[in-house]
Parts: structure tokens; C-alpha cells; sequence
């Protein structure tokens, strides 16, 4: 953490005022800028074991391991929430995330869509799991072959490989100073004006993956000179990246990422 403090330190939380302006919102779940002059949508990687998704539901292992008592029950304020009527543990989770390891491949979103016969993204609505393709089983629970995507944060692979896109349109490469923000909702705390924002270096954006707090890629990520502006919002399974056309091209073309133009969300 000390190393990671060195390359990136505090700045004031007002540095996101023009991000208010621009958004014409103040907004607690990350800023979501209009497309500048043009945008595109870094979808979070999704995962599938090697041998298929199988049939064994999230919602069923979980109900499995409650029974043998594998599995603690959700405690929340004296209230069981596995105990809940109708309630369905669908899988996927909030933050960062990585490849899961051995025995499990990238699952794409256009595969996905190509298997279940359903658009990549549906028309008219933002990536994450009400529009994403549908790969969940009868039960409406991901299946435990499937690692779906996380919310709010970008997976450790798709950030990696953005910022070493980001650098090559970059102003100064590696030493373009950029702002970080953290909205307050990955901070732990609702009301916190405006959220965490740091300074630091292009060439050192990997670090932030690794912040000891919070559990998230940066809510924004832009250089002095805004370019460019990265936004994950708190609630989505996408990243979006306005810029330049020519930086949205060559993310769009690039053969690691994910990432798709939608004119509605522009």
C-alpha cells in the first residue's frame, strides 16, 4: 500500500465538478459521460469452465451447501436472508475481480449472445445483468460453470489491457498525469461529498487495481487534459470510453477486449 500511496496521493474531491457539469449530475455511482465526440462500451469479462456450464445451478449449490452446513447462512441484522421466500442466489458479485485459473476460459458477451439467440447488449438499455445475455438456468440462476460479470468495477485482465491501450493515446504516454475518482459508494460511505480522487501517472495506473481500499477500478479515470474519460458506474456490468474516434476504434478493433459501440448510450 505504502508503494501504491507514492505513486498516487490525494487530491481535492472538487476536482470532479467538471465531471457534474459535463454529466449534469452529481452522481454518488460514478460519472457516465456523454460521448466526447465519440464512445464505446468495455463489457467485464464473464468466465466458463473448460467443459461447459453444466446443469447445477448457483442458486442449487448454494441451497446444497446450506443443508450439509458447508455453507454459513446470510446473517443480516438478525434476519436470515437464505431464509427469505423466493429468493434466488443468482451468482456474480460487486468489485474487482480476475480470471478464476485453471480449467476455465473467457466466455465472450457476442458468444454468449450467439448460443442463447439474444443480442449482445439489449437495445436501449446499459451493460449489466438485466440486458447482458440471458446464459442463466431454469431456476433464473447462472449456472456453476459461468462466472458472470462483477458490478461497479472492471476485471483485473480488461484493466490491464485498457490502460495499455489508454497510453499509446495518451498526451505524454506514460508520464500523462491523470485523476483517479472513487465514488463514494465503493468507499463505504453514501454521503462522502463527491468521493476519493487521486493524482498520479499514466505509466502507474496498474497500481490502483491493487489499492488496499476500496475493492474497485476507479469510478473515473481521466489526464489533465480530459481527452479521454473512463466511466464504471457502481450498478453496471460495462465500462464506457469516450474520447476520440480514434482511440474508440482501437478499442473496439482490439482482439483482448470486449468492447462495443451502442448509439443509444452514446
Amino acid at each position: 500500500m505504502s508503494e501504491i500511496s507514492a505513486l498516487w496521493r490525494p487530491v481535492p474531491s472538487g476536482e470532479t465538478a467538471w465531471l457534474a457539469d459535463l454529466c449534469q449530475e452529481d452522481s454518488y455511482t460514478g460519472y457516465l459521460a456523454p460521448g466526447r465526440p465519440d464512445a464505446a462500451w468495455v463489457l467485464h469479462a464473464m468466465y466458463e469452465y473448460e467443459q461447459g456450464p453444466g446443469t447445477v445451478s448457483r442458486h442449487q449449490a448454494h441451497q446444497a451447501g446450506l443443508a450439509d452446513g458447508s455453507i454459513e447462512p446470510t446473517v443480516v441484522a438478525g434476519i436470515d436472508i437464505d431464509a427469505t421466500p423466493g429468493l434466488v442466489t443468482t451468482g456474480g458479485g460487486l468489485g474487482r475481480a480476475e480470471h478464476p485459473g485453471a480449467g476455465w476460459r473467457r466466455l465472450r458477451w457476442a458468444e454468449l449472445a450467439r448460443r442463447v439467440g439474444e443480442p449482445v447488449v439489449a437495445e436501449g438499455l446499459l451493460p449489466s445483468y438485466r440486458s447482458a445475455p440471458d446464459g442463466r438456468t431454469a431456476d433464473r440462476s447462472w449456472p456453476t460453470g459461468i462466472e458472470p460479470p462483477t458490478e461497479g468495477s472492471l476485471d483485473r485482465e480488461t484493466w490491464n489491457r485498457l490502460i495499455t491501450i489508454l497510453l499509446a493515446y495518451a498526451p505524454a504516454g506514460a508520464n500523462t498525469r491523470c485523476l483517479a475518482h472513487f465514488s463514494p459508494l465503493t468507499m463505504g460511505a453514501l454521503f462522502v461529498d463527491r468521493g476519493h480522487v487521486l493524482t498520479g501517472g499514466l505509466g502507474d495506473a496498474l497500481a490502483l487495481y491493487d489499492l488496499d481500499e476500496p475493492d474497485f477500478s476507479p469510478a473515473n479515470l481521466w489526464p489533465q487534459d480530459r481527452s479521454w474519460i473512463v466511466c464504471t458506474d457502481y450498478d453496471l456490468w460495462g465500462t464506457k470510453v469516450v474520447g476520440p474516434t480514434e482511440l474508440i476504434d482501437a478499442l473496439v478493433g482490439d482482439t483482448e477486449l470486449e468492447a462495443v459501440r451502442l448509439p443509444w448510450a452514446g
